[in-house]
């Protein structure tokens, strides 16, 4: 179970840098601080999920990725998170970054703010609340990490479904 002061580990972070990324296993791309961005966030990951061949954890990794987003946007952006500090770049983007290995693929997203998330008591009349209680039920874990001072991201991890005899016929 995932507690708040949960980080990611250095192996792990070291291949969500975006210029450590090759091409052909991961991707990003930086989102505009607007509530907008939300659907551009599950149209990019369907599409890269559907080139990788992933349709199979499409629905999880989407939705896992909009809630991430939708967390940026409304408690790490600055303009539009009144709480953050004055040290948070004002204009810095909010980035989604896919990365697939043999056995899982990672969605991560970073934004400007230092401050982690924190998973609140599931409130199922509340109109939010819910969203990282959905990226822990979806994913096989998740967690955060500080980026030195300059922002956070935090990521969720999917194991990939096992291939059988019968998945590689035609």
């Amino acid at each position: 179970m995932w507690s708040e002061g949960a980080t990611v580990s250095k192996p792990l972070w070291n291949g969500l840098v975006p210029e450590r990324l090759s091409s052909s296993s991961a991707t990003s791309c930086a989102l505009p601080p607007r509530f907008e961005a939300v659907r551009d966030a599950r149209r990019f990951t369907r599409t890269t999920l559907h080139h990788w061949g992933l349709e199979g954890i499409l629905d999880g990794v989407e939705l896992v990725a909009s809630e991430l987003v939708t967390n940026a946007l409304r408690y790490g952006v600055p303009d539009m998170a009144p709480n953050l500090p004055p040290e948070a770049p004002a204009e810095a983007p909010v980035r989604l970054s896919l990365v697939r290995w043999s056995t899982r693929v990672v969605c991560a997203v970073r934004d400007p703010s230092s401050h982690g998330p924190i998973t609140r008591m599931a409130d199922y009349v509340a109109e939010s609340g819910r969203g990282l209680h959905l990226v822990e039920s979806f994913s096989e874990t998740w967690g955060w990490h500080p980026i030195g001072g300059a922002g956070k991201v935090v990521w969720a991890l999917f194991r990939l479904p096992e291939k059988t005899p019968e998945s590689d016929r035609p």
